[in-house]
């Protein structure tokens, strides 16, 4: 048993999404491919593969069911975020009917809540940080507001995780698909709160492009670790 993570996996396998990511460059050429390939060679059914994020170009739940097949048929248990672009995500309620109706049996989704896999507990939220620049958001976004949102949402998952790690001396590790600081930018909200909780390993998503920049670093005593698909060459990182 083994923890995994990788996130951004951008999957459009269903023709009418049209939105491969091939047109981003000679990095994205044969991604899914790549993906699979390197899945399979690394991950075994007993293992536990988290995606932060950023999982499938669909608009809707309807739209997602290819992409969320061809990640049900990899090894492993998955356990998948939700990033900025994944405009698919409903409630958990209609993803549960949904996966019931078709078959899925290996994803979980990582909302309000912490899972247990190979000694460690797992935790998180998507994040988010004030950045206009870094996050592409639309003009008149509450940026504080969003922050605020998405600090409860990382104080609930921490305190189920908690409520796992009970008497034990598991660590508690996070997972969002923002950076809680990238680029001398920081979400104060989100770092105090891991802060708080004692964090000391976060795994994030969201950057693409820059392929110099170390895979791991420091702030505040905590190590953040990008898992970007395209920055860990479309093979899932053991955490």
């Amino acid at each position: 048993m083994a923890v995994f993570a990788i996130s951004d996996l951008h999957l459009s396998t269903l023709d009418s999404t049209n939105k491969s990511m091939e047109v981003f460059g000679k990095r994205w050429e044969n991604y899914t491919e790549r993906i699979e390939n390197n899945w399979r060679r690394l991950i075994r059914d007993t293992d536990t593969v988290v995606i932060p994020g950023d999982i499938s170009w669909a608009l809707s739940l309807e739209e997602s069911l290819s992409d969320l097949k061809f990640i049900d048929s990899l090894p492993g248990k998955k356990i998948l975020g939700k990033g900025n672009h994944d405009f698919w995500w409903s409630t958990m309620r209609k993803h549960e009917l949904f996966f019931e109706k078709n078959g899925i049996s290996s994803i979980s989704f990582l909302y309000n809540n912490a899972f247990e896999a190979d000694g460690i507990i797992i935790a998180g939220t998507r994040g988010w940080y004030y950045d206009e620049d870094a996050t592409s958001a639309p003009e008149g976004v509450d940026f504080e507001k969003l922050v605020a949102r998405e600090t409860g949402r990382l104080r609930a998952s921490l305190e189920a995780a908690l409520k796992l790690r009970a008497d034990t001396q598991k660590e508690i590790v996070v997972f969002t698909h923002f950076p809680p600081y990238w680029n001398e930018t920081e979400s104060e909200a989100t770092v105090a709160c891991l802060l708080e909780y004692g964090i000391k390993r976060v795994f994030f998503g969201h950057i693409h492009g820059n392929y110099a920049v170390p895979s791991r670093f420091d702030h505040k005593g905590i190590e953040m670790s990008l898992i970007s698909a395209d920055f860990v060459d479309f093979t899932p990182r053991i955490v």
